[in-house]
């Protein structure tokens, strides 16, 4: 993880570079129960052990695909790489997402982030484009990699009178 975030002027000269590694983080049966209940998605897959022991062939439950992709912004914000006088960042969108790898409960995943584009669209405004590993502590294959982009609008300092 970064010491301090980068500021605007120096996220634009990283392009193409890794911006930073989080820390390893658990996906509990707890956290894939809640997400669960939030999105309706009780799949067994998910959400019951015992099935999940005696018919899936991992033998055990697994997070949900947009679970895990949805801790990008978690961990992109644990990370530190955005800047400190960043007024909002919005989900902008989603190029490419491939899921490579399940996530099983209990198992520590964390992100590995590329800065592939910060695109100036207005004063303040900028576009950012990144490649994200999801990786999985102990596993060859990386759970996803997802390519988001995230609308960046940056606190302007106000003028002295």
């Amino acid at each position: 993880m970064r010491e301090s975030a980068p500021t605007f002027e120096e996220l634009r000269g990283l392009i193409g570079q890794e911006l930073g590694v989080s820390d390893w983080v658990t996906v509990s049966q707890e956290r894939i129960n809640q997400f669960a209940q939030c999105t309706g998605d009780h799949q067994w897959i998910h959400v019951d052990a015992e099935q999940a022991r005696r018919k899936s062939p991992l033998r055990t439950t697994i997070a949900h695909g947009y679970l895990s992709l949805s801790l990008i912004g978690f961990f992109i914000q644990d990370m530190r790489i955005l800047p400190d006088n960043t007024q909002g960042a919005f989900n902008y969108g989603i190029n490419h997402v491939r899921f490579l790898a399940p996530v099983k409960a209990g198992a520590r995943v964390r992100l590995r982030t590329t800065l592939l584009a910060m695109e100036d669209k207005g004063p303040g405004q900028y576009l950012m484009t990144a490649t994200n590993t999801m990786e999985i502590e102990g596993e060859e294959n990386s759970a996803l990699v997802a390519e988001t982009m995230v609308m960046l609008y940056e606190r302007r300092r106000k003028r002295e009178a």
